[in-house]
């Protein structure tokens, strides 16, 4: 099943062919769109003219790295940030995955080891680390034992609450709208306890 995210074909063609970039692409994936941060690793290619190998990340000169990040339009909005985080996670598949950025969940046994792998990457926090398995599981058909229990709620079927559900436009409306919400509810707890101390103090 080939990734269909809300960027150009190219884009979605080297996420679902190239894992490294789809590593990439997730972990840039905060504080910024996510069509641009699914975007970026496609942008990253045509910058160095090719598709870059873990290796060559992983041994690119940091400052060097950091130019081709920033160039206009930067692959990030933390440009030097993101890309030493992009380098960290490159040296990690090299090192405990022989530069075979796909082995990390090819040669998962299960659902948690998997999810305890992801963890363990750059910039991939408990939540995002589930979505991940949760957009393998759904996209991709990775599903070693357990995944939808490693992913929960991200994996639940007919969800519509993280990139692992958004396949078109109008999926990506459903999630972005229940982010919405999500947030909405947030800010009006926030009002409420902020009312609730003034009222506290006021009786005081």
């Amino acid at each position: 099943m080939p990734i269909a995210l809300p960027v150009d074909d190219e884009a979605n063609d080297l996420l679902s062919r190239n894992p490294l970039a789809l590593l990439i692409g997730m972990l840039l994936d905060q504080q910024i769109p996510l069509e641009r941060a699914f975007s970026a690793p496609a942008d990253l290619v045509r910058r160095l003219g090719h598709e870059p190998t873990a290796q060559e990340l992983a041994d690119f000169d940091p400052g060097e790295l950091v130019a081709i990040f920033s160039q206009r339009p930067a692959l990030h909005r933390f440009p030097k940030a993101m890309a030493a985080r992009v380098q960290v996670l490159a040296r990690i598949i090299v090192d405990d995955y022989d530069g075979d950025a796909a082995a990390v969940w090819t040669t998962a046994t299960s659902g948690a080891e998997l999810l305890t792998r992801v963890s363990a990457l750059p910039g991939f926090g408990a939540a995002k680390a589930r979505i991940f398995v949760a957009l393998l599981g759904k996209q991709l058909g990775v599903r070693p034992d357990g995944w939808r229990e490693a992913s929960v709620p991200f994996s639940a079927e007919g969800s519509y609450i993280s990139v692992a559900d958004i396949v078109d436009e109008d999926s990506l409306g459903k999630v972005r709208s229940y982010k919405q919400q999500l947030k909405a509810t947030a800010k009006g707890g926030a009002v409420s306890d902020k009312a609730s101390a003034v009222n506290d103090k006021a009786g005081s």
